[in-house]
């Protein structure tokens, strides 16, 4: 990772602001070649994985992300250890997303960190604010699923497909819908069945 800290002091702030192009446009290009370079490799090339641990800010081993990926800036995503995600992933990561170990992400997910005022002047000076995401540990977000800034999702929680999640959802919980809520806690329902009906044999 190569982006200056004082544009990732700017991006981190928490504080609206101003997109600086003088500041800002280089060191987005530099990480954007990266990301196209990913994409044009083979999905197991060791050259993509390599170009991965430098483009993210961290990704911890074993961690699997399907081409195509999308993002703003990698730099600003901080992946566990043992996290898949499917293809198509997008990280509007301006500001800070935060992904635990063993988290599932299904196809065509997006985390979005980044917003910009309601207030129509600042928005045409370019005015955006970014709040990170914090997803947990063990967490399944299905497909079509949209993560809004300053989200947090606890721990071994499922986010039904097509789910938009404006709101913190707490660990040990299913929750679906937009906006998206929670339908109920993980329960013992959950230990013997792994879909409706369908009985998790006894060997597992």
């Amino acid at each position: 990772m190569s982006v200056p800290q004082k544009v990732l002091d700017v991006l981190h702030s928490g504080e609206v602001y101003f997109w600086d192009g003088e500041l800002m446009d280089a060191a987005q290009q530099e990480q954007r070649d990266i990301l196209s370079k990913t994409n044009e490799l083979p999905a197991t090339s060791p050259e993509r994985d390599k170009l991965l641990h430098e483009y993210f800010a961290e990704m911890g081993e074993n961690t699997w992300i399907e081409p195509p990926l999308r993002a703003n800036w990698g730099c600003s995503t901080h992946l566990g250890s043992f996290v898949y995600a499917n293809f198509n992933l997008t990280l509007v990561d301006d500001g800070e997303i935060f992904i635990g170990d063993h988290t599932m992400i299904g196809p065509n997910v997006t985390l979005v960190t980044t917003g910009h005022p309601i207030r129509p002047d600042l928005r045409e000076k370019l005015a955006q604010f970014s709040e990170p995401i914090h997803i947990g540990r063990n967490v399944w977000i299905g497909a079509n699923v949209t993560v809004l800034p300053g989200v947090t999702i606890g721990d071994n929680s499922v986010i039904g497909a097509c789910s938009v999640v404006t709101k913190d959802i707490p660990a040990n919980s299913v929750a679906v819908g937009t906006p998206c809520r929670v339908m109920r806690e993980i329960n013992a329902h959950d230990q013997e069945y792994y879909w409706r009906d369908k009985r998790i044999p006894e060997e597992m």
